[in-house]
């Protein structure tokens, strides 16, 4: 850790805000195909991430990529990873970027799907009737998001944090459908909504 000497703690506090105005200042003028290169970094270039963890956004409902972006903007969703990026977003960039994406092909991850867990997952589907919200192509609609062709670590990870109630800003109705679900039963479910 840097320590710095008591008389010069003014100057380079002052410096640092003056260098993090100028970047937010910058962020706030960036244009669309510079956000979205940045973008690109985590969720790949043609929004289909290739990052263990890190969701693709091709091919998801524009209303869906809009609003999540908006909750993280307004701090009801927090994923820290994201704060610098839609801290400073406006109502028009969020609307562009979530067409933007969702004008995108979604492409599968390259992760392996476990072909012996596909049939626990329809069925656990089935009776949960995903398809009711996701539809039964799990394409997504309006808030709900496209599983299909999703990240499998991503989706496990998502489930998880909705039946442990961990996830900041989450619909209730996906944490009340897979409360008490063990780990299994999960994993089954994102190998087969990924497979799709």
């Amino acid at each position: 850790m840097l320590v710095v000497p008591e008389p010069w703690r003014p100057l380079i506090l002052g410096l640092a805000a003056a260098f993090f105005s100028v970047g937010c200042a910058a962020a706030q003028n960036m244009p669309l195909a510079e956000r979205i290169a940045q973008c690109g970094g985590c969720h790949g270039e043609d929004g289909n991430s290739r990052l263990e963890k890190v969701p693709s956004l091709a091919g998801q409902p524009a209303y869906f990529v809009m609003n999540q972006l908006f909750l993280m903007r307004e701090n009801v969703r927090r994923v820290e990873a994201m704060m610098p990026f839609v801290k400073d977003l406006k109502d028009d960039e969020l609307t562009a970027l979530a067409q933007h994406y969702a004008s995108l092909e979604a492409k599968p991850s390259d992760e392996a799907i476990d072909r012996s867990v596909i049939e626990r997952g329809a069925e656990l589907a089935r009776s949960l009737r995903c398809g009711s919200c996701h539809l039964p192509t799990f394409a997504g609609q309006e808030q709900m998001p496209r599983l299909a062709k999703q990240r499998v670590d991503y989706l496990i990870e998502a489930l998880k944090s909705y039946r442990d109630n961990t996830r900041s800003g989450a619909e209730t109705l996906m944490s009340t459908t897979v409360a008490g679900l063990p780990d299994a039963d999960l994993v089954a479910l994102a190998h087969y909504s990924a497979s799709r």
